[in-house]
């Protein structure tokens, strides 16, 4: 699959003049995906190749040239903050929990249910076995507890809500 306007680029150089980040943002504009720039230079030249500007002027590097000191900790930062608010808009989130792991191993799957139980206040045997009826789905789960519904009723609600939690018990 190609980038489409389905999708979104984020452009970074911590110069904000690097050629190759330029001509992705280029070919993401020319497909009609969303764009952003992130730079650590005001008036950034990638500025103008993106819908979206972000500009860190943290100053001077302590080593000139060592990018990876100021300007690489603001952009990874800044990448946190964006790929964080992207989880939140998806509805991978409810309250401060991530909501929407996949459980891979057993660490993971007792995250699952700690996250059940967090988000749901119930008792660790009440987590655990709504986690087992929602054959591991923590979403799934929380949505059988707190809107007190059978497995097959909590995931109708989470599709037609999209996969938002806050809504699929509303």
């Amino acid at each position: 699959m190609g980038l489409s306007r389905h999708d979104a680029v984020v452009g970074i150089a911590a110069s904000g003049r690097t050629p190759y980040v330029i001509g992705g943002l280029d070919h993401a504009r020319s497909v009609g995906a969303a764009t952003i720039s992130l730079a650590c230079n005001r008036g950034a030249e990638i500025s103008d190749h993106a819908e979206v500007a972000i500009e860190v002027d943290n100053g001077s590097e302590v080593l000139t040239g060592s990018t990876r000191l100021k300007a690489g900790t603001s952009q990874k930062l800044v990448l946190n903050m964006i790929s964080t608010a992207a989880m939140v808009r998806i509805g991978k989130v409810y309250g401060n929990l991530m909501v929407d792991v996949r459980p891979t191993n057993e660490k993971l799957r007792a995250r699952a249910e700690r996250i059940v139980l967090d988000a749901t206040g119930c008792t660790p045997e009440q987590a655990h076995d709504a986690y087992l009826a929602a054959d591991g789905h923590a979403k799934t789960a929380i949505v059988m507890i707190l809107a007190e519904v059978g497995a097959t009723e909590a995931r109708a609600r989470l599709r037609s809500a999209r996969g938002f939690v806050r809504d699929a018990i509303g």
